[in-house]
Order: C-alpha cells, then sequence, then structure tokens
C-alpha cells in the first residue's frame, strides 16, 4: 500500500527534495549540451554550464517549496526578469520546455503525477519566455 503524502508537505517534498530536483537539473542541461535537437538553446548559455546548474537548481528548490536560497542570492529577481536581456524566441522556448520534459521523466521522480504537473507549470513558464520576445 502507498503511503499517503504528509499533510502540509511541500511539492519539493515530495518530488523527493534537492537530489531529485538536482538530478532533473543535471540531465536537462546534458540534453542540452549534447542533444543537436537544442542547439539553438545551448547556444545561448555560456561554454561552462555549472553556474547555470547551481542556479537553476536553487531556484527549483525554492520554486517547489524548499530552501529560499535562490531568492536570498537574487533579491527581487524571478525567472522572467532573470532573462529580461535575452531574445528567447518561441522555438527556442519550446526546446527547453522539450528538453525539462524529457529530463523529468528520465529521472522518474517517484511522485510521477507531481513530475508531470511540474513539466507542465515550467513548459508554460519557459513558453511564456518566448512569447514576450
Amino acid at each position: 500500500m502507498a503511503s499517503q503524502p504528509q499533510q502540509g508537505a511541500t511539492p519539493y517534498d515530495l518530488i523527493g527534495g534537492a537530489p531529485v530536483i538536482r538530478r532533473i537539473v543535471d540531465r536537462f542541461y546534458d540534453l542540452m549540451d549534447q542533444d543537436p535537437a537544442y542547439a539553438e538553446l545551448r547556444a545561448l548559455h555560456a561554454p561552462d554550464l555549472g553556474p547555470m546548474r547551481h542556479s537553476l537548481s536553487g531556484f527549483l528548490n525554492a520554486w517547489a517549496g524548499g530552501p529560499r536560497d535562490w531568492f536570498e542570492e537574487n533579491p527581487g529577481k524571478c525567472m522572467m526578469s532573470a532573462h529580461k536581456g535575452i531574445a528567447i524566441a518561441p522555438a527556442t522556448a519550446a526546446q527547453w520546455a522539450e528538453a525539462m520534459n524529457r529530463a523529468i521523466a528520465d529521472c522518474e521522480p517517484e511522485n510521477r503525477e507531481l513530475g508531470a504537473e511540474m513539466a507542465d507549470m515550467l513548459n508554460r513558464m519557459a513558453r511564456a519566455m518566448g512569447a514576450r520576445s
């Protein structure tokens, strides 16, 4: 019998916390770095993806209800403002969304429904960035 989620548990807790989020982020950047389907997206990033892996992990931890370090390190910022100076084409936003969907699916979070919901929300966020360009 599956255990019931704890009352008051955050999506961060339910997805598996920082280790699972880091696996998702690492898979996302590995896909972006290695799969030619994401070449346009990769071209928008610096050669060293280490700082981005750290930043996205921190953001997703906080966004999902975990430690809020990212917001403390980036006061007054959100993902939209952090990407304000980058021309994100709709096609590039779609590449981001697809790579993130794949990364979440590949990491097989224990709570697959939550993983799918997370992918859907991030997909909408990415496509909103592409729509503003």
